[in-house]
């Protein structure tokens, strides 16, 4: 466990020696949702492949650089582009980028995702805030030796989205009549997508929206002490008896055209903290 930790000590040196100042908040951007990192006032551009241990996006539609500086007026870290099961990472893999960004002083992190709605109540281009998730892979960031500075070893998740971000999130949507849909997430390792039967089973069990992400990143975050915000674009509802097609060129078009509303959320959201 010692390695992993310092693992992280020199991909955090090595950020240090690019920025003057370390954000206290942190943004990962899913697939198709970019466009933040790319209004920031930056300070920063450092591609994945260059700092020490990280990962490699290897998805369209993600770019793979951390981008520092500021959105709105607002210093942030953006993670343009993020990491997934289905790539052949460990979920320790994916938990080294939010041990980094906690390493560097980050204490909340908004997670933006695109996702497949569930609930048939539900319409393509709605933005969906995760109020809890199930975690359906099967896999887990934490299983192994445990580093106690880094959290306990059974880290409690009765509340891994803030109540407080959420609060701040709803009454911003409501303010500024954002539509808001709330949900739960459910986590699988795809690539491959979700049958008509599996989407029936995963609608039994109480989920709203699924995706191949987020998951390792929240358990990670609320392992660290971290304050978590996660947000959902739907792309496409999956209603069963009338299933359809839904390849990645139709997800990644449909999270960019919601991009903007989701991108005036965020800068909204990020105003109250």
């Amino acid at each position: 466990m010692f390695e992993a930790y310092k693992k992280v000590e020199e991909a955090k040196s090595f950020i240090l020696k690019k920025i003057s100042t370390v954000p206290n908040i942190a943004i990962i951007l899913g697939t198709g949702l970019g466009e933040i990192a790319e209004v920031m006032e930056r300070e920063a551009i450092i591609p994945y492949e260059r700092i020490p241990h990280f990962p490699v996006s290897t998805v369209e539609g993600h770019q793979g650089r951390l981008v520092v500086g500021r959105f709105e007026g607002t210093p942030v870290i953006a993670l343009q582009g993020r990491f997934h099961l289905y790539e052949g990472y460990d979920p320790k893999d994916i938990a080294f980028p939010i041990r980094v960004l906690k390493s560097l002083g980050v204490n909340v992190l908004i997670i933006s995702n695109a996702a497949g709605g569930l609930n048939p109540l539900f319409e393509p281009g709605d933005l969906m805030l995760i109020v809890d998730h199930i975690n359906f892979t099967g896999r887990n960031p934490l299983i192994g030796p445990n580093l106690e500075t880094w959290g306990p070893r059974f880290p409690d998740m009765t509340e891994p989205y803030s109540k407080r971000l959420r609060a701040i999130t709803k009454s911003v949507a409501r303010e500024h009549k954002i539509p808001l849909r709330e949900g739960v997430y459910i986590g699988v390792t795809g690539p491959s997508m979700e049958t008509a039967a599996e989407t029936r089973m995963f609608r039994l069990l109480g989920a709203d929206a699924v995706g191949m992400s987020t998951v390792m990143e929240v358990i990670t975050a609320v392992h660290l002490g971290m304050e978590v915000l996660a947000i959902s674009v739907i792309t496409n509802v999956n209603r069963p008896d009338c299933y359809e097609p839904v390849p990645l060129e139709k997800v990644i078009a449909q999270a960019s055209s919601t991009a903007p509303t989701l991108l005036k959320l965020i800068s909204l959201v990020l105003k109250r903290l």
